[in-house]
């Protein structure tokens, strides 16, 4: 309230008041005791002593305001999405309301109001002898700072008031009320007094313009519209400035009853549109009877609008996140940071106090364009609901190097009220149980990010070769909480019955391989996974950390919250900067003075080059042939990303670009639905979580253009070198069992002369030693039907093929003959071919080739004949 600006003859007429009405009252009072004696000077001036005696101060406390939600639309402007209040009210200015409403107010409340000292004598007077006899309601009188005054009180018991073990809180409000307008008897004139006190010592204090508008600004105009711009825009929707005389002259008479008179119940059976609202229309005629009594409006304007019918036009004000259309969900959010985070009040009804009656103004993340494109794509793609179970779809889009919430959108329709369809929900389902009352989701595979971080955390490179074959992992390690050990042998599969394979944890992203990040996680801590989920950001929907005790953790068991994954994901975009989501940007109160907002900060949580490593292992899921590249925009804009699936009730993808990350989820809120047999618009609804993201996702590119992602760590990107054991005389089997259990791929090439025993590995290519980890080896085993050529140079022509024969060669002939002089006299085998050492088909054709002096008929040609004559 400005300060005071009092007139000299308000003072007089304010003591005037004063002293004539002690002196009524002291004499009305004594009646009421001592009904039977005469009332003497003495009980008069007792009476005037006690009146002196009430307190004279009344503090004016702030009105109960509403709270502003508020976004940025296309332009960068800010809107209204939405208000929050137990009371609607919008104050205004002197000079923000039409004279003719000053004027209504006046003539039919007040029409002394500017001729007394803040009492009307003869109205309370008659109104006090009205309640001494008692037998019915309160009876009026009230000049308007009395009046004024009256709400104030009404208006501090309200805020103060507390459910108690037997009295609701609007129970309690509701007495409140009663106490300070509806008590009668002794009470009701020791309250008036009261009233009159204060309403006296108020106009010693501020100017008659200051009190009427602050009572215009405080009254109550039925059901939860406070204040005459309020009241002006709801009943009419009109400003306070632009209302009319027919318009203030209903808006006078409403508040004189306001929950008798209102016009905003066209069924009332007693004041509807059936009748006129027939008791408004002859409060109304009454306030311009006064009106025309007063000169105030010339009996043209009178006859005008006396016989007139009234013709409200009830404008709906934005309340509650229902009236945020378009954002209910984003808005519900806000909601529950605000009552639920101690930056708004340290106690809950502290919060809902702030929520409701502190007048804030919240500016929240929300990008309006973007929050549009996700719940166009999503009223156009998903069904509410889905037969049998509680379907589910959300998406949730963050800035990732501000973790600023840009847009939630969510399939169903939003109502706190309706709890039996399934098509209407309130829950956030992006969301957890403190902001959003969900408990999340199973995350499948969009999980195994933690595995991949601690893989490279841990110094392990991504084209590191993996045994990623099906088998049974026996054992996990988990320094938090005991082993994980396999007791039932059990022999987890991969999505869709695909088959494992040899391979590196590029490979194993890009195809989500459960087998494949099973042998990563088979070589790490489960407690170390769940410490980077923790440190990104992740825990269950219900805020306790992600649990990491069986084989099945790895690969998503836990119940999560699509913001929370979107923010992991966002993490290793943004160079392994963590930062905690947040949804509101600045909040001021009604004076313009900024608050404290809730506590949110960035964090490194992650080495930039472990990012930078995970971002391209991330990047092969986006690219052709990876799992995610049927959600990727193909506007060139580089993405990572991963793709979930758990068992067939929760489908995911998670994408991000260098700007803004975007998680979808398509699944059972409730209930277990097949996502893969179950259909809508042709789509199986395992397939929606693509066409939403690369819709979304496409929107932020547009706003939020992504650049490249660092280059990855080259340590972390390294060929590992590794052992190539030797598997020469293994069995085919036990062969491609060793080196597969190695990590090595294994080719069985064809059979192979060899002395071997046929089915043995005879050879092996490339052969034992340190090669690259992962290389392809070929082995060949033995036909059977292979024979080591022995030496026979030296020997005798003949002992050389009885040699050869009798090794198993069943095809030895005489091969070329060399004339030497230094030969003996008879021929002399000196090599074979094949030669010595060579392993040849038993069948294979052998020759020795030989040597003599004469070779006869030249240098070769056989055996010859001549002697040493």
């Amino acid at each position: 309230m400005p300060g005071t600006k009092r007139t000299a003859s308000g003072v007089l007429g304010g003591l005037a008041g004063l002293v004539g009405l002690s002196a009524v009252a002291g004499v009305l009072i004594s009646a009421t005791v001592t009904p039977a004696i005469a009332v003497s000077g003495a009980a008069a001036s007792s009476a005037i002593t006690m009146f002196d005696n009430l307190p004279s101060v009344l503090d004016i406390d702030k009105l109960m305001l509403p709270t502003t939600i508020y976004a940025k639309d296309g332009e960068g402007e800010w809107r209204e999405l939405t208000q929050f209040y137990d009371q609607n009210r919008s104050p205004v200015e002197f000079d923000e309301i039409a004279p003719v409403m000053y004027d209504s107010i006046l003539s039919s409340e007040d029409p002394r109001y500017f001729q007394h000292g803040g009492v009307d004598l003869i109205g309370t007077t008659r109104a006090v002898m009205s309640n001494v006899r008692g037998g019915g309601e309160t009876q009026g009188g009230s000049s308007i700072s009395q009046q004024y005054v009256k709400n104030i009180l009404v208006q501090r018991c309200e805020a103060e008031a507390k459910a108690t073990e037997t009295t609701t809180l609007e129970e309690e409000r509701f007495n409140c009320w009663f106490e300070a307008t509806r008590s009668d008897g002794t009470d009701g004139i020791q309250r008036k007094l009261q009233e009159m006190r204060y309403a006296i010592a108020l106009e010693q204090k501020y100017s008659k313009n200051e009190i009427l508008l602050g009572y215009l600004n405080i009254a109550n105009f039925g059901g939860t519209t406070y204040g005459i711009d309020a009241a002006a825009r709801y009943y009419y929707g009109v400003s306070a400035a632009n209302l009319n005389l027919a318009q203030a002259a209903t808006l006078a008479g409403i508040v004189q009853n306001p929950n008798t008179y209102r016009i905003d119940q066209p069924g009332n059976e007693v004041n509807g549109k059936a009748d006129g609202y027939a008791q408004t229309k002859q409060r109304q005629q009454y306030v311009l009877d006064r009106l025309l009594d007063d000169g105030k409006i010339t009996q043209e304007q009178y006859d005008a609008v006396y016989d007139a019918p009234l013709e409200p036009k009830i404008t709906q004000p934005k309340v509650g996140c229902a009236a945020a259309t378009g954002a209910e969900y984003f808005c519900q959010y806000v909601r529950y940071v605000i009552e639920r985070d101690p930056a708004f009040g340290a106690e809950p009804e502290d919060r809902i106090e702030a929520l409701r009656r502190g007048g804030l103004n919240v500016y929240t993340t929300l990008n309006w364009d973007l929050q549009q494109t996700a719940q166009q794509a999503v009223r156009d793609t998903a069904p509410t609901s889905v037969p049998g179970t509680k379907f589910g779809t959300s998406s949730v889009s963050i800035e990732a190097e501000t973790g600023r919430i840009l847009a939630i959108a969510q399939n169903t329709r939003f109502s706190e009220s309706i709890t039996d369809d399934n098509n209407y929900s309130s829950i956030v389902y992006a969301g957890d149980s403190r902001f959003g009352q969900s408990n999340g989701f199973n995350a499948g595979s969009t999980f195994k990010l933690f595995t991949l971080i601690d893989w490279l955390e841990k110094g392990h490179s991504v084209n590191e070769v993996l045994d990623g074959r099906l088998r049974e992992i026996p054992r996990m390690t988990n320094s938090c909480n005991g082993d994980w050990v396999n007791q039932d042998s059990t022999i987890v599969g991969n999505f869709n019955k695909v088959g494992g394979y040899t391979g590196t944890p590029v490979q194993f992203t890009r195809d989500s391989l459960n087998s494949g990040y099973f042998a990563m996680a088979e070589q790490l801590d489960l407690c170390d996974i769940q410490k980077a989920a923790t440190k990104m950001g992740v825990t269950r929907g219900n805020g306790d950390p992600v649990i990491m005790d069986t084989q099945f953790s790895v690969i998503g068991s836990n119940d999560v919250s699509p913001l929370s994954m979107a923010g992991a994901y966002a993490t290793v975009a943004n160079n392994g900067i963590y930062c905690q989501p947040k949804a509101i940007d600045k909040v001021t109160d009604s004076d313009g003075n900024e608050w404290t907002l809730p506590e949110r900060e960035c964090t490194q949580a992650l080495d930039p080059k472990v990012a930078a490593t995970a971002a391209f292992a991330l990047s092969s899921v986006m690219n052709p042939g990876g799992t995610g590249a049927f959600g990727n925009p193909s506007d060139g804009t580089p993405l990572l990303g991963k793709t979930g699936t758990h068992e067939t009730y929760q489908t995911w993808l998670i994408e991000s670009s260098t700007k803004v990350a975007t998680a979808v989820w398509v699944g059972n809120a409730e209930g277990k639905a097949d996502m893969f047999t179950n259909w809508h618009n042709g789509w199986q609804l395992s397939q929606l979580r693509y066409l939403l993201a690369r819709t979304i996702q496409g929107k932020a590119n547009q706003l939020y253009p992504g650049g490249p992602f660092p280059t990855p760590d080259s340590q972390l990107t390294r060929q590992v070198l590794t052992d190539l054991p030797n598997v020469v005389g293994q069995s085919v089997d036990d062969a491609r069992a060793t080196l597969q259990q190695a990590g090595f791929t294994v080719v069985v090439g064809d059979a192979v002369d060899s002395p071997a025993a046929e089915g043995i590995v005879a050879s092996q290519d490339p052969g034992a030693g340190q090669v690259a980890g992962g290389t392809t080896v070929t082995i060949r085993p033995s036909n059977g039907q292979g024979i080591e050529v022995p030496d026979v140079a030296g020997q005798g022509l003949d002992d050389a093929v009885s040699a050869l024969r009798s090794a198993g060669f069943g095809n030895v002939r005489e091969g070329s003959c060399e004339s030497s002089e230094d030969a003996g006299k008879q021929p002399e085998a000196t090599n074979s071919n094949p030669s010595a050492g060579s392993v040849v088909n038993r069948n294979s054709a052998i020759t020795v080739n030989y040597q003599q002096r004469d070779c006869g008929g030249g240098d070769s040609g056989g055996r010859g004949n001549s002697d040493d004559d």
